[in-house]
């Protein structure tokens, strides 16, 4: 592996965010559909505040050396690599909801998808287009989660050039990872059962396609852990310092909530429901232990409560001491909460719709409950100290990339 890559004079952004010395940043992105437009609530006012205290343009990847995410988390974290602003990834949400989540007349519950996997597939190839996971045109480390279905596991693809399967071995027994499409990866991402139809990623050539379902059907629909470990895991090759004062990780939520089934609506919902409204509950419980950890590992911002006998973690450290700066940004999609911290009232019914990701007459008001939130959440103060303000940051500049209208 050239000696440049672990260097400030790596030809590439991504390896210099990667591989050169300094603190790190990592940034996660929750799965989470339309409810994405949260997370872009965040993601806007802290791209905001970091160019309001340089005063000069800040993009998210300048600051970040890692940005991830799984399922609508994978759109948002790959458009943000990319260096396109969060308020124009905003914008391309609120077009692409009601194109994409638009149920076509004829289709077979329970024999097809309920949505058109093209019209996804469309709004993803008109931002990402025909690059690989080895464009150059990714500003900083990019990691991806996906569902394996036909062999089982869970996949975490990076841009990282140093990991085991980047190049196509010269015994052709796999194609290497930087050659994939990176629209196919953040399709296959995306990919819900049920909802859209999986995504087949051609994996050894002359061989059938590998097919891929959500990643959020992973442990990982929160990636915070699953992105920390690719940082300093030896297997993976990046081998990132630990320390309070050498990391920082960023999780961003799509509003979190305890699904709950009552006894009509589990009678009344069938097999498939009750298997569909199961899934949904172990996606929720994957969170909370991702939660769980990573607030009890990390230190810094505001603590979330885990639950009524854990409480939050904010006095609880490891005996051996934090091992990276941790702030978590979300909200909370219960009625009390809404109505105590953001000043929201809402009608059981559009409650109901705003927990749903398949859900576009809920944008509108997404939209505004993830800007009240980042408002009250989102503080520079609490970032002090931190390479995210531009100390011993990349500050890397490159031309800006537009999504296209």
């Amino acid at each position: 592996m050239p000696e440049t890559l672990n260097s400030d004079k790596a030809p590439l952004a991504r390896d210099r965010h990667l591989f050169a010395p300094g603190r790190k940043a990592i940034l996660s992105i929750d799965g989470g559909g339309i409810r994405g437009l949260v997370a872009l609530g965040f993601l806007t006012r802290l791209e905001s505040l970091l160019t309001d205290r340089a005063g000069a343009k800040v993009r998210l990847c300048d600051r970040f050396d890692l940005i991830g995410g799984t399922s609508t988390g994978a759109i948002v974290a790959t458009a943000l690599a990319l260096g396109i602003p969060a308020a124009e990834i905003r914008e391309f949400y609120l077009r692409m909801g009601p194109r994409v989540f638009r149920r076509p007349w004829l289709r077979m519950p329970g024999w097809q998808a309920k949505f058109d996997a093209q019209a996804l597939r469309d709004e993803i190839f008109a931002v990402f287009d025909r690059r690989t996971l080895d464009s150059p045109d990714l500003q900083t480390g990019l990691g991806v989660m996906l569902k394996r279905i036909d062999k089982g596991g869970a996949w975490i693809l990076t841009n990282n050039p140093k990991s085991q399967f980047w190049e196509t071995p010269e015994d052709g027994s796999f194609i290497g990872n930087r050659h994939y499409s990176l629209a196919n990866v953040v399709r296959a991402s995306t990919a819900a059962p049920h909802y859209f139809d999986p995504q087949e990623i051609s994996i050894v050539e002359g061989a059938p396609p590998a097919v891929f379902v959500d990643g959020g059907l992973t442990p990982h629909n929160d990636p915070a852990l699953a992105l920390l470990l690719t940082t300093i895991l030896p297997g993976h090759r990046i081998n990132w310092p630990l320390g309070v004062d050498r990391l920082t990780v960023v999780s961003i939520g799509t509003g979190s909530f305890r699904p709950i089934v009552t006894k009509k609506n589990w009678r009344r919902a069938g097999s498939i429901g009750i298997a569909l409204r199961s899934l949904m509950q172990q996606i929720a419980e994957n969170q909370a232990l991702t939660l769980t950890l990573m607030s009890w590992l990390g230190k810094g911002g505001s603590p979330w409560p885990i639950n009524s006998e854990i409480g939050d973690l904010a006095d609880c450290e490891p005996p051996f001491g934090s091992l990276f700066r941790y702030f978590r940004y979300d909200v909370r999609l219960e009625a009390d909460w809404l109505k105590e911290k953001l000043g929201v009232t809402l009608a059981p019914a559009e409650l109901a719709q705003l927990r749903r990701f398949d859900d576009p007459g809920g944008m509108e008001r997404l939209d505004e409950i993830g800007q009240k939130a980042a408002e009250r959440q989102v503080l520079l103060a609490d970032l002090a100290g931190c390479s995210l303000l531009g100390d011993e940051s990349s500050a890397l500049a490159p031309d800006d990339k537009k999504i296209e209208k």
